[in-house]
C-alpha cells in the first residue's frame, strides 16, 4: 500500500507535502472568509481537507519506508532555521488529523446550517481551516517555539468556533471564555517552560535541545523548563486534574466542532507532551523518571476513575462523553507513564482508537440533535426505533468504549492491560478494570434509553422514523465502522502506534 500511495504521488508533492499540508489550509482560511456565500467556503473546505489527506497519506508512506526525514523552510538548515520533522512518532498524527477533518467537512454542511448564522458561514468555516492548519503545525514541526505558535493558532481559532455555538446555546460564550483562559494560562506556561529551556542550551530546535540538554545534564533551569512543560501541555490535554475547560467546550460548541475537537485536539496536545517527555528530555534524567511514576501515571489513573463516575451522574448528553473523554485521556497517561515501548504504543494506539469512537458519537449525536433535537440523555428515549441507522452508530461507539470484545476499544484497552502487566503494575490494571466497569453505567444509560423506551409521542402519535442525510450517515458510519474493523483487523493503528514507540525507543521509523 505504502509503495502505491508513493507511485501516486507527481514529484512536487513527494518533496513539498510537508509544507503544504500547513500553508494550504492556512492560505485557504483568508479564501474561505473572503467570500460572500457559505456553500462555497464549504467546497474549499472539503478540497483543503481531501488534498491534506492525500499529503498526510504520502508522508505516512514515506516515513514507513524509508524512515524519519526533515524538511527545512526558507533555506536555512537547522538549528538556525525552522524545520518540520517527519518522523514515526507524528506521521500518525498527521494522518488522524487530516481524516478527521475530511469525514467532518463532509458532514458539516446540515450541522452548520442547523446551528450557525447564515452570515457567519464563511468566517466558521475559515476558522475551521485555521484551527486545522495549527493541529498539524504542532504536530510536524521540529521547533519548540514554533510549536507555541501553531498551538496558539489552533487555540485562537478553536475559541471562536466553541463561541459559534451561542447561535443554538447562549452557554457557548462562557464555554468558550473560559476555555480561552485556561488556554492562555497552559500556552503561557509553555512558553515559560521552553524560555527556561531556550536559556540553558540557547537553541530551539528539538533535535539540538535534546542533544545539548544531554550534554548540560540535570540542572535546575532544565528541572523548572520540565515542570512549566508538563503543566501546560496537561492543560492543553485536559489532564486531570486540569481539563475543567473540557465539558462546557464540548456540549455548548457546534456539532461539527465538538466532533473534530474530541477527535483531533487533545490528541495532538498529547502528541507534543510525548515528544518532550521521551525525545526532547533525556529519559536519563531522574526528575522525568518520578514525573512519569509519580505525576503522570497516577493522574491518569485518578483521571480513569474520577472522570467516569462523573460522567454517571450527566443529564446533558454531549457532557456525558465529554468526561468520558477525560477518562479516555488517562488511559493514555497511564501508557506514556508506563514507560516502556509497549506502554507508549499502547497509549497512541488508545488515542487513534479513541478518536474513530468519540468521533462516531458526537457525529451519531449532532444527526439525533439535527432530526429531534437531542441534547439530553431523556432525549435518547426510542431513537432505536426513530433513526436506527443513527442508534445503532451510538451503539457501536458506547461498544467500543466500554471495551467490548471484537471492537477497536477492547484492542487497546488490552494493549494497556499488557504494558502494565509486563511492568508488575498491578493497581494500573486494577484501574483498568475499573474504569471499563463505570464505563458500562454510563453508556449503558444511553443504550437504555436508545432501545428499552418508547418513542416519544407527538399529536398522540408515536414520532415518525427519520434518516439523516448522507452526507451525515457517510463520515458517522465510517467512523462506526472503523470501530469494528480495527477490533479485529487492527493493522492500520497498530502500525503507527508502534511506529511512535519505535521513534522513542529506536529501530524504526
Amino acid at each position: 500500500m505504502n509503495e502505491f500511495i508513493l507511485s501516486l504521488a507527481p514529484g512536487w508533492a513527494l518533496t513539498h507535502a510537508s509544507v503544504l499540508l500547513v500553508a494550504l489550509p492556512l492560505i485557504a482560511g483568508a479564501i474561505a472568509a473572503a467570500l460572500p456565500w457559505g456553500r462555497a467556503a464549504w467546497g474549499v473546505v472539503v478540497a483543503v481537507m481531501a488534498a491534506s489527506l492525500f499529503f498526510a497519506a504520502i508522508l505516512t508512506a514515506q516515513v514507513l519506508t524509508g524512515g524519519a526525514f526533515s524538511y527545512t523552510l526558507g533555506g536555512w538548515a537547522p538549528p538556525v532555521g525552522i524545520e518540520y520533522r517527519i518522523d514515526g512518532l507524528n506521521v500518525g498524527m498527521l494522518l488522524l488529523v487530516s481524516a478527521i477533518g475530511f469525514l467532518v467537512s463532509l458532514y458539516a454542511p446540515e450541522a452548520v446550517e442547523d446551528e450557525i448564522d447564515k452570515g457567519k458561514h464563511p468566517l466558521f468555516y475559515a476558522a475551521f481551516l485555521i484551527c486545522f492548519a495549527g493541529l498539524l503545525g504542532v504536530a510536524i514541526t521540529g521547533d519548540a517555539f514554533n510549536l507555541f505558535v501553531f498551538l496558539e493558532i489552533s487555540s485562537i481559532s478553536t475559541y471562536a468556533l466553541v463561541a459559534m455555538g451561542a447561535g443554538r446555546d447562549r452557554r457557548a460564550l462562557t464555554a468558550a471564555y473560559n476555555y480561552l483562559i485556561l488556554g492562555t494560562i497552559g500556552a503561557t506556561f509553555f512558553v515559560i517552560g521552553v524560555g527556561f529551556l531556550y536559556m540553558a542550551t540557547g537553541t530551539l530546535n528539538m533535535v539540538d535541545l535534546a542533544a545539548r540538554m544531554a550534554e548540560l545534564g540535570d540542572n535546575r533551569a532544565i528541572q523548572v523548563g520540565f515542570a512549566f512543560i508538563v503543566i501546560g501541555l496537561g492543560l492543553k490535554l485536559a489532564m486531570y486534574p486540569l481539563h475543567v475547560w473540557l465539558p462546557n467546550a464540548y456540549a455548548f460548541a457546534p456539532t461539527m466542532v465538538t466532533a473534530f475537537l474530541a477527535a483531533t485536539a487533545t490528541k495532538v496536545a498529547f502528541y507534543a507532551l510525548a515528544r518532550f517527555l521521551f525525545i526532547v528530555f533525556d529519559q536519563g534524567f531522574a526528575f522525568e523518571e518520578l514525573a512519569l511514576v509519580w505525576l503522570i501515571a497516577p493522574l491518569g489513573a485518578v483521571g480513569m476513575i474520577a472522570a467516569s463516575i462523573q460522567a454517571i451522574f450527566q443529564t446533558d448528553v454531549r457532557r456525558l462523553l465529554a468526561y468520558s473523554s477525560v477518562a479516555q485521556v488517562g488511559y493514555m497517561l497511564l501508557g506514556l507513564g508506563i514507560g516502556t515501548a509497549a506502554g507508549v504504543s499502547a497509549g497512541f494506539l488508545h488515542l487513534f482508537n479513541h478518536a474513530a469512537m468519540k468521533g462516531a458519537l458526537f457525529l451519531a449525536l449532532g444527526a439525533a440533535s439535527v432530526c429531534y433535537g437531542v441534547t439530553q440523555v431523556k432525549d435518547l428515549r426510542g431513537l432505536g426505533r426513530t433513526m436506527p441507522w443513527t442508534a445503532a452508530a451510538i451503539a457501536i461507539g458506547c461498544a467500543s468504549l466500554m471495551g467490548v470484545p471484537g471492537t477497536a476499544g477492547f484492542v487497546s484497552k488490552w494493549a494497556l492491560f499488557n504494558a502494565a502487566l509486563d511492568n508488575g503494575w498491578y493497581w494500573a490494571i486494577a484501574a483498568i478494570a475499573a474504569a471499563s466497569i463505570l464505563a458500562f453505567f454510563y453508556v449503558g444509560r444511553m443504550i437504555q434509553m436508545i432501545y428499552l423506551q418508547p418513542a416519544p409521542e407527538r399529536g398522540g402519535e408515536p414520532a415518525p422514523a427519520l434518516r439523516a442525510p448522507w452526507l451525515v450517515m457517510i463520515p458517522m458510519w465510517i467512523l462506526a465502522a472503523a470501530n469494528i474493523v480495527f477490533g479485529w483487523y487492527a493493522d492500520l493503528p497498530v502500525t503507527l502506534a508502534n511506529a511512535a514507540s519505535a521513534a522513542i525507543w529506536g529501530g524504526a521509523p
